[in-house]
């Protein structure tokens, strides 16, 4: 397998959607979705999808990951084997996360180009244990090192067994790559890796 990591850029929306829709769910994952609900407050997601029901949510996450891949507010890498979209990664800057994300989550810090968060993993089921997700995060840390960020975390759920759709990432994957577990919270770890 010839595996290639690139940022997500508007250029590589179709390759993304294309991922989205034809490969990453086809094992029957609780998850539905285009990743963009981490850059969602809840007042943007209530407008987005309050009258919306049905068939119709899809098209409407689809319409808003389109204009958050855009603007560049939805960010990430993309892996390919052999030219074809086999994974993902959500990693930005923590200052484009809303304070709150309307799933709850707290990614966010004021300062820009000082730290990124790793938010989700998604990779093709026939894909995972390859070294797919270990590669995206690699391609994260050297970008975010090269373009001057001081740390990267990540925020896997604390888990006594392995769990097939681990989204946020197993710990053991952080650990591998060299982030330590600086806090805990009621479900989550915090791994973090120093650049500096």
């Amino acid at each position: 397998m010839h595996l290639e990591i690139k940022p997500l850029t508007p250029e590589l929306a179709a390759d993304f959607f294309d991922f989205f829709e034809n490969r990453a769910f086809t094992d029957n994952s609780p998850y539905r979705c285009y990743c963009q609900f981490y850059q969602m407050t809840k007042e943007q997601e209530k407008a987005a999808f309050d009258k919306v029901d049905g068939p119709d949510i899809g098209r409407v996450a689809r319409k808003v990951a389109e204009r958050q891949i855009d603007s560049g507010i939805l960010q990430g890498y993309l892996a390919f084997a052999d030219g074809v979209t086999i994974g993902w990664c959500n990693a930005n800057d923590k200052a484009n996360f809303p304070i709150e994300s309307c799933t709850g989550e707290r990614f966010y810090a004021p300062a820009k180009k000082r730290e990124k968060a790793v938010v989700c993993f998604e990779i093709a089921p026939e894909f995972r244990g390859k070294g797919v997700a270990t590669a995206l995060l690699l391609r994260v840390v050297a970008d975010a090192k090269a373009e001057g960020y001081i740390a990267i975390e990540g925020f896997p759920v604390v888990r006594n067994k392995r769990y097939e759709w681990d989204n946020a990432g197993p710990i053991r994957l952080y650990e591998k790559v060299g982030f330590i577990k600086v806090a805990e919270t009621e479900k989550n770890a915090v791994m973090r890796k120093e650049l500096r």
